[in-house]
C-alpha cells in the first residue's frame, strides 16, 4: 500500500497494528450489513416512492404519495449556503494537496493549518469548548473519531475487551466492533464487570432525545473513562452555558454547518498520548483525512466566524447560527402545536437556559425530536408511522421504548411540511 507505515516512519503503539486492521475489516463487514438493511427497508416501503426531500435541489413540493424519510439528513442548511453563494466557495488548485503530509512534525501530521486555525477560532467565538491547551485530531466524521478514541482508551494488557456503555436512549452502539472493546449496555444499569474498567460515551445534547447529559461513571475513578460527543453543543440547538473542558470532546461539520457530505469531524484531546493513539488509528484506517475536505471545512468555518466578528465587511454577512436557530425554532413550535392538537403523541418538555453566546435566555431546539405514540394498540411507533408514509428510526434501536421514534428536524422545508400535515391528520 502506498504511503504505508514504514514509509511514514511512525511506530505503532504496542499491539496496535492488529487491532486497527481488525477494525477496518469489521467495519467493512458492517457496511455490507447496512447496505443489505437499506435494500430491505426499501422493499418494506410498499410501492410508494421514498424521498429524503430531494425531488430537486431547490426542495419543490413532494408528490402526495411520497414516503418521507426522516432518518437524519441535515439538508435544512442547504438554503443558507445557497444564499451565501461564492462567499463559501473553496477553489482547489490541481497542484495542491499532493503530499500525504500537512505538518510532518506535528502531532496530527495530516491536519491542515487553515482548518486548525478556523476550528479553534469558532470555538473561541461560540464559547462551547475550551480549545486552547488541547490537541486537535481530525477524522472522517465523528464515527471514525469515536473508534479512534475507544482504541486509544482501551487497555492492551487484558485478553478481554473493555466494556463500552452509554445511558439509554443512546446512539452509535452498532459500530463498536473490535477485539479491544465491546458494547456493554446502558450505563445506568452498569454493575461493574471487566475489573470495573469501562468507556462511557456521553452525548450532550443527547441523540436521540436532546437531553443534557453528564457522565454516569466518574472518569476520576477506576470504573470509567469518558468520551464526550458534543456535536450538538452549538447555539442553534441548545443554550451555551459554559465552555466544555472534558478529556476528549468530539465535533463535526454535519451538525455545525450541515455539511454531512464533507465527512469531517474533529476531537479536542487533553492528553498527548491519547491524541497520538487516535492519530495512529486514523492513519491505520484511512492514512489521514482528505485535504480537500479539510480545505472546504476551513472555508465554511471562516464564513461562519467572519459574520460574527467585526471587520471590513459590507454589513450583509449571513449569520449561520441566527438562520439555523430561527428555522429550528419555527419547526419546533409547529411540531409541538401539531402534537398537542392530535392528542396521539407527546414530546419531551421544552428546556430553557441562559446562553452565553446570544446573551439571553433561550429555549433548546434539538436536531431530533423524540416522539412518543400513545395510541391504543400501537406498540411499535415506527411501524405505525410507516403506515402513514413517515419513515423514522424506532426507539428500540437506541435502547429505548419501541413506542418512541427519532424524527429528524433538519430536513428540507418540503419534507418537514409534509411531516406536520401527516401528523396532524392522525387521531
Amino acid at each position: 500500500m502506498d504511503g504505508g507505515g514504514k514509509e511514514l516512519g511512525r511506530p505503532a503503539p504496542s499491539g496496535g497494528g492488529v487491532a486497527v486492521w481488525t477494525l477496518v475489516v469489521s467495519n467493512l463487514a458492517y457496511l455490507v450489513f447496512l447496505l443489505c438493511q437499506y435494500h430491505i427497508n426499501r422493499r418494506r416501503c410498499d410501492k410508494s416512492s421514498v424521498t429524503r426531500g430531494r425531488p430537486d435541489a431547490k426542495g419543490d413540493a413532494l408528490s402526495p404519495d411520497a414516503v418521507i424519510n426522516l432518518d437524519g439528513d441535515p439538508t435544512m442548511y442547504e438554503a443558507f449556503w445557497r444564499e451565501a453563494g461564492e462567499r463559501a466557495a473553496a477553489v482547489i488548485p490541481g497542484w495542491w494537496g499532493v503530499s500525504y503530509f500537512s505538518n510532518a512534525g506535528g502531532l496530527c501530521w495530516y491536519l491542515e493549518p487553515e482548518l486548525e486555525r478556523e476550528v479553534r477560532r469558532v470555538h473561541r467565538l461560540v464559547g462551547n469548548a475550551m480549545a486552547d491547551g488541547y490537541h486537535l485530531v481530525v477524522g472522517t466524521g465523528t464515527t471514525q473519531l469515536f473508534q479512534a478514541a475507544m482504541y486509544a482508551l482501551a487497555p492492551t494488557s487484558t485478553d478481554r475487551p473493555v466494556g463500552v456503555v452509554s445511558p439509554a436512549p443512546y446512539y452509535s452502539t452498532d459500530l463498536l466492533l473490535s477485539g479491544y472493546y465491546r458494547w456493554a449496555g446502558d450505563a445506568n444499569a452498569f454493575h461493574g464487570d471487566h475489573g470495573g474498567e469501562n468507556i462511557e460515551l456521553v452525548v450532550s445534547p443527547n441523540n436521540p432525545d436532546g437531553a443534557i447529559r453528564e457522565a454516569v461513571l466518574s472518569s476520576d475513578s477506576s470504573k470509567g473513562k469518558a468520551i464526550h460527543d458534543l456535536v450538538y453543543y452549538w447555539p442553534q440547538y441548545t443554550p451555551i452555558t459554559s465552555p466544555a473542558v472534558h478529556d476528549i470532546m468530539l465535533f463535526t461539520m454535519s451538525k455545525l454547518s450541515g455539511h454531512g457530505g464533507t465527512r469531517l469531524g474533529w476531537a479536542l484531546v487533553k492528553d498527548s498520548d491519547v491524541a497520538k493513539k487516535m492519530v495512529y488509528f486514523v492513519y491505520g484506517s484511512t492514512i489521514g483525512v482528505s485535504k480537500d475536505s479539510q480545505l472546504r471545512a476551513a472555508k465554511i468555518l471562516g464564513v461562519v466566524s467572519d459574520a460574527y466578528e467585526p471587520g471590513p465587511g459590507d454589513g450583509t454577512q449571513l449569520r449561520l447560527f441566527d438562520f439555523a436557530r430561527r428555522r429550528t425554532g419555527e419547526r419546533w413550535r409547529a411540531l409541538r402545536a401539531a402534537v398537542a392538537a392530535t392528542g396521539t403523541f407527546s414530546l419531551p418538555d421544552e428546556i430553557t437556559g441562559y446562553c452565553n453566546f446570544t446573551k439571553q435566555t433561550v429555549a433548546a431546539y434539538p436536531a431530533f425530536a423524540w416522539l412518543r405514540c400513545h395510541k391504543d394498540g400501537v406498540e411499535d411507533c415506527a411501524e405505525f408511522l410507516r403506515g402513514h408514509g413517515i419513515v423514522a428510526r424506532g426507539g428500540e434501536q437506541f435502547g429505548g421504548d419501541a413506542r418512541c421514534v427519532r424524527v429528524n428536524m433538519l430536513d428540507r422545508d418540503a419534507v418537514f411540511n409534509v411531516l406536520i400535515q401527516r401528523l396532524s391528520s392522525i387521531t
